[in-house]
């Protein structure tokens, strides 16, 4: 069971690059149930920063779709290609410090250098522009425009290290310089960052509570250390298993795998589909067909963390839905 606390704020933060998948479900349904649980409420964020995700069809498409499975929120949308202004400001907080400077390194020569890659696949920044002086700046500012990156203390610096706890993984405690290093901020087309995006959006909205895939589980230091800096309040985390196929790859949008449009053509009942998940999840014992508010009673994060190896969607998993 979960404690009470009507104070706790999740959310949900899909991309509307295409059709919701059944990982992407997964992820939805135990933030819903997390914040519910506790009697708290919860916000839907479209995170459309990339241009070529910004797609109101496709957003209203993500929303009817959530509607359908009786995951349904409290405030928004909010979209945050409306929000760049906001963004901006916190660019600017954090260059008036003297923690950014600008970075001309391509993908190839970051995916070349020898530095070893962080948990979600970023390479380990080695530093390369971090110490350029301003003629060179301007120089290579003529070039092509630059992207630019937040400085991280050294790792012989406490003010380095973050800690803090998943509510599945438990402990978790990283040195942002062995781990990533110097992280982007903002992208060289003038796109901002995941990273200080939502942190700001997390923090301007009041949420209290991330519950997302465990595949951004190593986001989570750069997004506490970059909230410290701004000064806002860390939320609580939760991260939940994803879903793969069973050759190990995990379940994208661009492989249509499961996604929402295939099994609603299949005529699949929204009560099948979160009955499944929440038996992947060790919610439910057995295979029922259930609606996310019948299943708030039960839910528990103990549960979640028992069940935290990946779903393999195989055959098993397939007939539980029909």
């Amino acid at each position: 069971m979960v404690e009470k606390n009507p104070r706790v704020r999740g959310r949900f933060a899909p991309t509307p690059s295409g059709r919701m998948h059944l990982g992407n479900v997964f992820s939805a349904l135990v933030a819903w149930l997390s914040a519910r649980a506790a009697g708290g409420t919860v916000e839907l964020r479209i995170e459309d920063l990339d241009p070529r995700a910004q797609s109101r069809e496709r957003a209203d498409t993500l929303m009817g779709d959530l509607e359908w499975l009786g995951l349904t929120w409290d405030e928004g949308p909010f979209f945050q290609s409306e929000r760049a202004g906001v963004y901006q400001e916190a660019l600017d907080r954090l260059a008036g410090a003297g923690l950014t400077y600008p970075c001309f390194c391509s993908r190839a020569e970051l995916h070349a250098a020898t530095a070893p890659h962080a948990s979600d696949g970023t390479p380990v920044y080695a530093g390369t522009c971090r110490g350029l002086s301003a003629d060179e700046v301007a120089r290579r500012s003529a070039e092509r425009p630059p992207a630019t990156r937040l400085r991280v203390p050294e790792a012989d610096d406490p003010a380095g290290t973050v800690e803090f706890r998943d509510l599945a993984y438990g402990p978790r405690r990283e040195v942002l310089a062995r781990e990533c290093g110097d992280f982007l901020v903002r992208r060289s087309d003038g796109v901002v960052a995941y990273q200080l995006a939502v942190v700001v959006d997390d923090a301007l909205m009041g949420v209290t509570q991330v519950v997302r895939g465990r595949d951004l589980l190593g986001s989570c230091a750069r997004q506490i250390y970059l909230g410290r800096l701004l000064g806002h309040p860390t939320p609580q985390y939760g991260h939940v298993p994803l879903l793969v196929a069973p050759d190990g790859r995990r379940l994208s949008k661009r492989d249509r795998d499961l996604d929402l449009g295939v099994l609603r053509e299949r005529g699949v009942a929204p009560e099948r589909i979160v009955g499944a998940l929440a038996a992947a999840a060790g919610l439910v014992d057995g295979s029922a067909d259930l609606t996310p508010t019948e299943l708030v009673a039960s839910f528990s994060w103990e549960r979640i963390a028992a069940h935290r190896d990946d779903v393999v969607v195989d055959e098993a998993f397939l007939a539980r839905l029909g």
